[in-house]
């Protein structure tokens, strides 16, 4: 065994569930400091695993037989995967932490939609949750279950709470081009934000920074509420800005899920992340990546 081999095989394991875009872009920064065993329930993409430098793991959290493999694979983890989409419990969560070693160290990436409808108030992390609909009520139970597991296995986790993910590639511009209404100002709500390569960042600090138990807001410092938000892309990229509709009109007009999106309004406070996880944002704020890229464009 060469000497590159020997150093590769002796870094800390880490198990990555949820390779969707943050999960890719978190890889990079992981490979270089552990041995990445990265779940995936699609065979097709071992090799795109591969080349990035991590260990496939073809399993599947609705597939309870399939973790088997997982059992104490790593003693740190990075739970990136989203609650199936029904019911008032994450199953895939308790599937989880059925197969997690004694003593692993967890970040699991939650959301800021378990805070529900806060009045455009803000907001840190010593706010109660209140989720508003099944959806973010998963993700409550997923929190919990995790505390659950950490307190009986002297285990830990940090649950970061992220809001809406941005990118480049990642901007609401065919929404825009089908001319999807907004709400006017006096019905509108604030929206938070964070761009992807700074929340991959932020993961992978917390995982080395992140207190047990801890909960971090994982937002940047925008102050925006939704309707400008759009705006401010549409302006960006030369397009038609979206018309405005009273939230009335607006319930025919768009999905139910949309238009839940549309019934929350909160502002997160980021203090404790920047202060405890020493995170320093490459993109602080909407205006600043939207006015880089549309230069780039």
């Amino acid at each position: 065994m060469n000497f590159n081999n020997k150093f590769r095989l002796g870094r800390p394991r880490l198990l990555l569930l949820g390779c969707g875009d943050v999960g890719m872009r978190l890889l990079p920064l992981l490979v270089p400091r552990f041995r990445v065993f990265a779940v995936t329930r699609d065979e097709s993409r071992t090799g795109e695993l591969r080349a990035l430098g991590a260990i496939p793991v073809v399993a599947d959290l609705d597939r309870p037989a399939s973790l088997a493999r997982l059992r104490g694979l790593a003693s740190r983890v990075v739970h990136l995967a989203p609650p199936q989409t029904e019911g008032a419990l994450d199953l895939r969560t308790r599937r989880l932490t059925a197969i997690l070693p004694e003593g692993a160290r967890l970040v699991y990436v939650s959301t800021s939609g378990v805070y529900g409808d806060c009045k455009g108030a803000l907001i840190d992390e010593t706010r109660g949750v209140a989720p508003k609909n099944a959806r973010a009520a998963r993700r409550v139970d997923a929190e919990r279950v995790l505390r659950a597991w950490a307190m009986r296995s002297a285990g830990s986790v940090a649950i970061l709470r992220v809001p809406g993910i941005y990118a480049a590639d990642r901007l609401p511009l065919r929404r825009l081009r089908e001319g999807t209404p907004a709400l006017r100002a006096e019905d509108d709500v604030y929206t938070n934000h964070i761009q992807a390569d700074d929340l991959a960042r932020i993961v992978a600090l917390a995982l080395f920074r992140g207190l047990p138990g801890r909960v971090y807001h994982a937002a940047d410092d925008t102050r925006l509420k939704m309707g400008d938000y759009f705006d401010l892309v549409a302006d960006a990229y030369g397009l038609a800005r979206p018309p405005r509709l009273a939230r009335e009109d607006l319930r025919a007009a768009v999905s139910p899920m949309l238009l839940s999106f549309m019934s929350e309004s909160r502002r997160l406070d980021n203090t404790r992340m920047r202060r405890e996880l020493g995170v320093r944002l490459r993109y602080p704020d909407v205006h600043r990546a939207l006015a880089q890229w549309a230069l780039i464009e």
